[in-house]
């Protein structure tokens, strides 16, 4: 494989064929024995886009290992999510003491027209990319592993017209409690996740600075989440989780705040005050305001006269 060339892999089959593995029982789902990959190239680091879904299970990653934005200890098993059309970086040196664990690979054409199709956007850490991974137990590694033995089991097994939907509610099992685990860990992982919650009000103190807001405008979810090197769905669920808020909600109220401050303390115009936070028109500032605070920016300065 030549440097810095990003790899397709369209099939089951063809990451089978890159892993150094037997071609897989069943072309769309399969489940791989991380201890037996063995990628198939000299190069140090390889990149691909995937055309399927994969949830990892890694275990004993002597030391530091670096996922994403943060590095980790990876003293307990891991989950990890990658979804059809992401791209994957992976350093391919040989560790001193190999990995082991479980890649769940699943091409989008076994969940076609399926409960599990229509409803796999909604699991949330498929955005995450590699920002945050899935940090278990021993007892919840231990549910995991059997949900997935009891997948490759099935298709070992002799398909027949119950086999695809004996494997999708297991996968659906799967993710379900992948969903707990990362509520659990939202809750539990309070510093890092209480670090980005002070990053992000020192992102939206400076946001709203009077020459930063006119020069970039309101800020989006995607910008504060960009900025904070998180996904925009990972930070969402985050601040549900710790603050009962959205990140829209939390920019609205720094707007709110804002505007409170030169309403009571200026003698600017309504429409001077709407430029500086950001809008191009003061009807808009003028309707969100009243929908925050139940009064509109007039009424709430008259408090203060």
């Amino acid at each position: 494989m030549s440097n810095n060339k990003i790899h397709t892999f369209k099939t089951v089959t063809q990451f089978h064929t890159m892993a150094g593995l037997p071609k897989p029982e069943h072309p769309l789902v399969s489940l791989v024995d991380y201890g037996l990959v063995d990628y198939q190239t000299d190069e140090k680091e390889i990149s691909w886009i995937q055309q399927f879904y994969t949830i990892g299970l890694k275990r004993n990653i002597q030391g530091k290992f670096r996922y994403g934005q943060q590095q980790y200890d990876f003293d307990e098993g891991i989950l990890s999510f990658v979804s059809p059309q992401q791209v994957v970086h992976l350093l391919t040196e040989k560790p001193e003491v190999k990995p082991s664990g479980y890649l769940l690979l699943i091409h989008p054409d076994f969940i076609w027209n399926t409960s599990l199709g229509k409803n796999i956007k909604n699991y949330e850490f498929f955005g995450y990319l590699v920002n945050e991974a899935l940090f278990m137990s021993e007892k919840e590694e231990g549910v995991i592993e059997d949900i997935l033995k009891n997948i490759q089991r099935e298709y070992h097994a002799n398909i027949d017209k119950f086999s695809q939907n004996i494997i999708i509610a297991q996968i659906e099992l799967l993710l379900n409690y992948c969903e707990r685990f990362y509520q659990r860990q939202f809750l539990t992982r309070k510093k890092s996740s209480h670090e980005i919650i002070v990053r992000l009000e020192n992102l939206l103190t400076g946001w709203f600075h009077e020459d930063t807001i006119i020069q970039k405008g309101l800020p989006t979810a995607n910008q504060i989440a960009s900025e904070l090197n998180v996904s925009t769905n990972y930070l969402g669920t985050l601040l549900k989780t710790l603050t009962g808020l959205s990140t829209q909600q939390h920019i609205h109220e720094k707007l709110i705040e804002k505007a409170k401050e030169k309403l009571s303390t200026t003698t600017l115009t309504i429409s001077e005050i709407a430029y500086e936070l950001g809008f191009e028109h003061s009807q808009s500032f003028s309707k969100l305001f009243k929908s925050k605070v139940g009064k509109s920016p007039l009424e709430f300065r008259t408090q203060f006269n």
